[in-house]
């Protein structure tokens, strides 16, 4: 199994520029000066996912206030994200990577085990930006569930 390329933190974050759910481009270089969490995860809709995105809804106003944007980034298309923010009254932005470009660039793309099957598929992985677009937290392979919750932890996010 051929690992994909990993990010670590003092790397430079790779810049993007893509869809979101409502049809308007959103680039990384927008949130120059402020922190953002980027998360990478497979599909809009699947129970996963949506407990994940959940959890980051139920959690945003902690993280806007302590100075973070979150940004979530699936192989989507737009119109399928619409109805996921919509379903699931999500208010972060959803951008569409249907070419898996940025997921790839990120290494939240490529080989991994499904139920001990190497596979290609979305690698769930998180990401903090700093303001100055360094990466200072890389994680792969993280869980759906209670992810948000060790990462709120991590950042000293309230509690």
């Amino acid at each position: 199994m051929t690992d994909p390329i990993r990010l670590s933190p003092g790397d430079p974050a790779p810049d993007f520029t893509l869809p979101d759910s409502e049809g308007n481009t959103v680039s990384l270089a927008d949130f120059r000066g402020r922190s953002v969490v980027v998360y990478f995860y497979p599909a809009a809709g699947t129970p996963g996912c949506t407990k994940q995105a959940c959890d980051f809804r139920d959690n945003l106003a902690q993280l806007n206030d302590a100075g973070y944007q979150v940004l979530g980034i699936s192989p989507d298309k737009p119109g399928k994200l619409a109805t996921f923010a919509e379903n699931e009254k999500l208010t972060f932005p959803l951008l569409a990577d249907p070419d898996k470009t940025v997921l790839t660039e990120w290494g939240a793309f490529g080989e991994k085990k499904n139920y001990g099957r190497v596979v290609q598929g979305v690698i769930r992985s998180t990401f903090v930006v700093d303001g100055d677009g360094t990466i200072s937290t890389a994680r792969y392979n993280v869980r759906a569930t209670g992810h948000v919750a060790k990462l709120l932890r991590d950042l000293k996010v309230g509690g």
